[in-house]
């Protein structure tokens, strides 16, 4: 069986369609191709960088474009809403982004998701782990960095051994870049204002990756696939390696160009040709600082990530490969900030468990289980600054750091049931907890009660209960430790803690 599905998205140089039809089988990954493609640039983020907003001819011009794509999927038998939209950087930063979003939807029916740095990494992953499957061990066996640079951002996975280390998404995309750069004097001094930059930001993510242990060097992007095409060798069906010398010859050369020159030479729209030479600079910085011998470009982009997301979404493998890769991003997280990890690891194995053992009781989506062990293992994070009021601080660090795999609201929530562990901690005091929606408080109350819990047995940091029994009698849930100490001071923690689980599913708690 077949079917077809449609993506746009508006990105800062301009806006993009893909149609692709996926083939439903048996196979543990329904397999897909692309039908069809458009293109139309349009300088969205020129405005925004420059300006803040995006401008009335702009939005015009903008309307047009998305009619045309409009006509164009009237062939494929697809209506506006089963066509996806999303938007990227540019129209994440416009001051006057909701009056935009509206118009286009009164005018088109087409409503834009804008998705987040966190998002948008989460779908190179997608797009980029598809074009390695031949070649997975050229990622899984080294340290790797993978970029892409676009119009208003720069987004950066590190990867230790086929592992998340970390995620950024960077102020520096090539708009951002050429606006600067207008006021320097001379190319010099945009290769050192490029250089420094980038020298500042490694410094910070050496943090989770030593820059000088990477060996593979991953780029994705239009501009990425110039290069491939200039001087690349194909390694796999959607995979291209490029030596570092030719490389860095190639980027040398177009240096020297010209966007007229670069429009005919490459076959690009004016508007990316005034930016290759940027992108391929910053290129060349990031790559010198690392030990890796090609450039690996992978021909993918956001678009095809989305499309994975929604068609491999219920493959057991790949589900359990992402959630690895989001604790993967927690525990760095947790390492950066020096967490004491024996105790972290047992309150996310009784939290776990806990939430094995109730799921009768719990009534939420498995997906809630690993908002849940995120939560477990960063919970005691703002030791760092300090132990008093800790859960505030663990709060304020968790909903102002990336995670891999997950998006703002999740991020979000994760930091509110960090704020909660603590016992004394009423509801109403969770920052912005009264704000959302009326199934995601429920989802904070039910984990926030689990958390404490689990954190109360293991009260002493001493991991003394590794394995418990949970029964239940009338009103009451016993939990049972076999072959253990004293459990004095974890019985005085489940009193001062357990109420909140009591008011939430009506059992009263008892450790013996």
């Amino acid at each position: 069986m077949t079917e077809t599905k449609a993506v746009i998205e508006i990105g800062s140089t301009g806006i993009r369609l893909l149609v692709v039809e996926l083939i439903h089988n048996a196979l543990p990954h329904h397999q897909w191709k692309a039908v069809d493609k458009s293109e139309m640039p349009i300088p969205i983020g020129r405005d925004v960088f420059t300006t803040g907003i995006i401008s009335r001819d702009t939005l015009v011009s903008w309307l047009h474009i998305i009619y045309r794509f409009q006509e164009q999927l009237k062939a494929w038998d697809i209506e506006p809403e089963s066509l996806v939209v999303i938007a990227t950087s540019a129209l994440r930063a416009a001051k006057n982004r909701d009056a935009v979003l509206d118009r286009i939807m009164v005018k088109t029916g087409c409503r834009v998701r804008v998705i987040d740095g966190i998002e948008q990494n989460r779908l190179m992953y997608l797009g980029v782990w598809n074009s390695f499957q031949e070649n997975l061990p050229l990622l899984e066996e080294h340290n790797a960095i993978i970029l892409e640079v676009g119009g208003g951002a720069t987004d950066i996975m590190l990867m230790a051994q086929g592992k998340i280390a970390g995620v950024h998404t960077l102020r520096l995309g090539t708009i951002i870049i050429e606006q600067h750069l207008k006021s320097m004097a001379s190319t010099k001094d945009t290769r050192r204002f490029l250089e420094d930059y980038i020298r500042v930001m490694r410094s910070t993510m050496d943090q989770e990756l030593n820059f000088s242990n990477i060996t593979q060097f991953v780029v994705v992007g239009q501009d990425a696939q110039i290069i491939a095409r200039s001087c690349g060798k194909q390694i796999g069906a959607k995979l291209w390696q490029i030596n570092r010398e030719q490389f860095s010859s190639f980027a040398e050369e177009v240096q020297s160009y010209s966007a007229e020159e670069c429009v005919l030479k490459f076959k690009l729209s004016y508007n990316d040709a005034q930016t290759l030479a940027i992108t391929l600079m910053t290129y060349s910085f990031f790559l010198h600082f690392t030990q890796a011998q090609s450039i690996l470009v992978s021909d993918t982009n956001t678009r095809e990530g989305l499309i994975l997301s929604i068609i491999q979404q219920p493959n057991q493998e790949l589900q359990e490969n992402f959630f690895a890769q989001i604790i993967a991003s927690a525990w760095n997280l947790a390492h950066r900030y020096k967490i004491d990890k024996n105790h972290a690891e047992t309150v996310r194995h009784i939290a776990l468990k806990l939430f094995e053992k109730l799921k009768a009781e719990l009534g939420l989506i498995e997906e809630s289980r690993i908002l849940l062990e995120v939560a477990a293992i960063l919970h005691d994070i703002g030791m760092f600054i300090g132990a008093d009021d800790h859960h505030l601080h663990s709060s304020y660090i968790i909903s102002n750091s990336d995670i891999f795999g997950l998006n703002r609201d999740q991020i979000d929530m994760i930091s509110q049931i960090a704020f909660g562990h603590r016992g004394k901690i009423a509801p109403r005091d969770i920052p912005n907890f009264s704000r959302q929606d009326r199934e995601s408080r429920v989802t904070v109350l039910k984990l926030t009660a689990l958390l404490r819990i689990a954190d109360a047995l293991d009260r002493g940091h001493g991991q003394k209960i590794q394995d418990f029994t949970i029964d239940f009698h009338s009103d009451t849930l016993i939990i049972r430790c076999p072959d253990t100490h004293s459990l004095a001071l974890e019985q005085r923690a489940i009193e001062e803690k357990a109420s909140l689980f009591e008011a939430v599913f009506g059992y009263k708690v008892i450790l013996c």
